[in-house]
């Protein structure tokens, strides 16, 4: 077939502190044929999530530094232009990991099909896709939510808080969310079922907390840190839990944040209230994508679970998309549409 251009945004340098436009490249390359076992691709949404500040980084971490001069990483639904392999057939919609680009020539490694009759296809990078997983895992193993117990969740109105918030309600828990801005807290509660919305950018957040919490806190999903946690920490009970998702207030730290070591007061009071602070990675419980798409995809059609998805379109809007999501500027799963399906 005809060689076709792609866009493609690369690591043009690490940032330092918030990332900025020239921390980025918009390149234009040409795309070959698939060849022998490969696909072409034509990327319909890209997916843009939080971690992608820690990839942009050389700290060690969970997954390799992004390569200087490299596609951004990030979750895409595409579409098979050109098949020269036998699983997929052109016109399928496949769910992958091939970045920030128009196209992408790729063998069938990670890639899965999606369904177009069952759900939106975007929905593959949202509540049915990787930040769905994280709080169904995240919550059913680490929190592991009791009926009647107390669960508060950090950037409650995000892709992931949203849809802890929503399971913990199945479950039978009181949740409280906390979100930035007084339409993300009405939202939480006249949307979404949570029983209390509190807004971190209050003075009186903790006051607050503390007013919404009378029995203290017995699951605390950590999406963010920073003053919440600080507000979280001293109304945790015995032997409450504690899923670290993200830390999302410290991902544009440059350096250690003022004032005194707090960590042998927090470890002290880790002991004796016999806490379980465990992070994690949803890879941690991919054998449980079966049950998590089964179960979390019935309760979507049953109504039970909603979502809301914050879209931008054009692919050259992704840097400034991004940054945004690390300053809290979303309304929900933050997703970049790239093509027409």
């Amino acid at each position: 077939m005809a060689q076709l251009k792609s866009r493609r945004i690369v690591l043009a340098s690490r940032p330092i502190g918030a990332p900025r436009s020239d921390n980025f490249r918009l390149l234009e390359e040409d795309i070959p044929d698939p060849r022998g076992g490969e696909v072409l691709l034509k990327t319909l949404w890209l997916s843009l999530d939080p971690y992608m500040r820690g990839r942009m980084s050389d700290a060690k971490s969970y997954a390799e530094p992004i390569g200087i001069g490299d596609v951004m990483p990030g979750g895409t639904v595409s579409k098979v232009l050109a098949s020269r392999n036998k699983a997929l057939a052109v016109g399928d919609i496949v769910l992958g990991y091939t970045g920030w680009q128009d196209y992408a020539v790729s063998d069938d490694t990670g890639l899965r099909k999606v369904d177009p009759t069952l759900a939106p296809i975007s929905t593959a990078l949202g509540v049915l896709g990787m930040p769905g997983m994280t709080a169904y895992t995240g919550l059913l193993n680490i929190g592991k939510p009791k009926a009647g117990e107390t669960v508060v969740v950090a950037a409650a109105s995000g892709a992931v808080g949203s849809i802890v918030g929503q399971i913990a309600k199945l479950k039978g828990c009181r949740v409280i969310g906390i979100a930035g801005g007084a339409g993300k807290v009405r939202y939480l509660t006249e949307e979404l079922g949570f029983d209390v919305g509190l807004d971190h950018r209050s003075p009186n957040l903790t006051e607050q907390l503390q007013a919404a919490a009378p029995n203290g806190i017995d699951i605390y999903f950590e999406n963010v840190g920073g003053h919440v946690w600080d507000a979280v920490f001293p109304l945790l009970n015995n032997f409450a839990r504690v899923p670290v998702c993200g830390l999302i207030a410290h991902y544009n730290d440059t350096g250690p944040g003022p004032g005194p070591d707090r960590l042998p007061g927090m470890m002290n009071t880790i002991l004796y209230k016999r806490l379980t602070v465990q992070g994690f990675i949803v890879l941690d419980f991919d054998s449980q994508t079966d049950a998590f798409l089964r179960e979390v995809a019935r309760w979507v059609r049953e109504g039970k679970i909603k979502h809301r998805e914050d879209i931008v379109t054009g692919l050259e809007r992704a840097p400034a998309a991004l940054a945004g999501l690390l300053e809290g500027r979303n309304f929900g799963k933050l997703l970049v549409k790239v093509a027409e399906s």
